[in-house]
């Protein structure tokens, strides 16, 4: 009877926690079809820009299944800025062929068909040189998920903190004896990014500097722009996870935020390629700031861009932070009307 009561009693809290479980039937048939529609997206398509190459040969590429692309005029600004797969030109009995390899699957299935189409070229003593815009033959598929994950780790471990020890900080009845003085809702919210914000600060210096120096990932570019990408990273996990702590009554129901706030941009992160996916689900990457760190960060750290090649991305994410924190600022008048 004991045993058939508390199961009772757990049947009825429960019951009476709709979130709980809306999230626990809900958030999985999310994330479940999330991965149905990414796993279920377009075949990549690989793009190739050829330079003086024969009509025979760009047939022999079209029917090896290349998007091929004729251009005399190609230059290496010109194959990052439409980013073409590869670019073959043909020039005194010699082939050369440059891949942009910002995608290491994608380069290793250009040189697979490639060796395929060129092989009566190969046999006629035609030579082929092979160069790479980005990184070099040896480069692996890790290295352009590392600088991503480097982001991914310093958004999903602030967010996970900075939440649950706001949320103490209300269910203790701190805030609530704050909001009793005459301190503004802005001044708090400030005052907790900052207290909370040195301690990201440093753990954000903390994992970059291990994952650069200790673990050997890519790193390229500046290594300052690594910490202001990551800082700005922070900060707009920092003042999410203060907004959704808001939201929580319990620890409990902070850790259900992750599988609808956490996992669904781990899919957007670059981690699978946006460009082969549906334009909706292209949309809904779009709105995620780990999309724009990572799409910075695997900028600076594997293709070396620099400041103004990445500023869109950091003024969105600061545009993130900023939004999320008017929102905090809001979501205390629920609590006292100044």
């Amino acid at each position: 009877m004991r045993i058939v009561a508390l199961v009772t009693r757990i049947i009825q809290q429960m019951r009476r926690d709709k979130r709980t479980l809306a999230l626990l039937f809900l958030a999985p048939l999310l994330v479940l079809s999330l991965m149905y529609f990414i796993f279920n997206s377009n075949e990549q398509v690989v793009t190739l820009v050829v330079s003086h190459v024969p009509t025979e040969l760009i047939e022999k590429l079209e029917a090896a299944d290349f998007e091929v692309t004729e251009n005399n005029d190609v230059t290496i600004a010109k194959l990052k800025k439409q980013k073409y797969d590869g670019w073959l030109a043909l020039h005194n009995n010699q082939i050369k062929l440059t891949l942009l390899n910002d995608d290491p699957t994608t380069t290793k299935a250009v040189m697979m068909k490639l060796s395929q189409v060129l092989q009566p070229e190969q046999a006629s003593n035609m030579t082929i040189t092979t160069d790479y815009v980005y990184g070099n033959k040896d480069t692996a598929i890790f290295d352009i998920f590392s600088p991503m994950l480097i982001g991914f780790f310093v958004f999903f471990f602030v967010f996970l903190i900075t939440g649950i020890a706001l949320l103490k900080e209300r269910t203790s009845g701190t805030l609530e004896r704050l909001l009793a003085t005459p301190i503004k809702r802005s001044e708090i919210v400030v005052g907790y990014l900052i207290g909370y914000g040195l301690f990201a600060f440093m753990q954000t210096i903390i994992i970059v500097l291990f994952g650069i120096y200790i673990l050997n990932i890519v790193h390229v570019g500046s290594i300052w722009l690594v910490f202001f990408i990551n800082i700005l990273i922070a900060l707009v996990s920092l003042s999410l996870g203060a907004l959704l702590s808001s939201f929580a009554a319990s620890e409990f129901q902070m850790m259900q935020f992750i599988p609808i706030v956490i996992v669904p941009q781990v899919f957007f992160s670059g981690i699978f390629p946006l460009d082969n996916m549906a334009e909706w689900l292209q949309s809904i990457g779009h709105i995620m700031p780990l999309y724009y760190a990572a799409d910075a960060l695997n900028g600076v750290m594997y293709k070396g861009y620099s400041f103004n090649e990445i500023v869109v991305n950091l003024v969105i994410l600061a545009c993130f932070a900023m939004i999320f924190i008017m929102l905090n600022i809001i979501s205390l008048k629920k609590y006292r009307s100044l």
